[in-house]
């Protein structure tokens, strides 16, 4: 728990008590600087509150990109071993697809750039 939120917490209450104490004694300005008090506590008790879901949003996101980082290793492996087994069931079909792909980036790598009909 953030210190903001138990300090906002503890303004909250005491404005609250405040302003009972002026409604009570029927004092227009200690009701009002209770009131005051009692906004400032919610506002801060509320900021501390982001603070916290901010802190548990970052760890979650760190966790999780630790997570991934380590089974990383795995998942390419995996895929690499998935990828070798359709090339050794079906030869013919990645020499083709792999020659698609080539002939692409072929075509790409030598077309000359387009020129912009607006820089003329």
């Amino acid at each position: 728990m953030d210190k903001d939120r138990i300090a906002g917490s503890a303004r909250d209450f005491a404005g609250k008590v405040e302003s009972t104490i002026g409604g009570i004694a029927a004092d227009a300005r200690t009701q009002a600087a209770g009131q005051v008090r009692e906004a400032t506590g919610t506002a801060q008790n509320l900021y501390g509150q982001a603070k916290d879901a901010a802190r548990e949003a970052s760890d979650a996101a760190v966790s999780y990109a630790k997570d991934a980082y380590e089974n990383s290793g795995d998942t390419f492996r995996d895929g690499s071993q998935v990828l070798a087994q359709k090339v050794q069931e079906n030869p013919l079909g990645a020499l083709l697809v792999a020659g698609g792909i080539g002939f692409a980036l072929a075509l790409l790598m030598t077309r000359p750039p387009s020129r912009s009909r607006y820089l003329r």
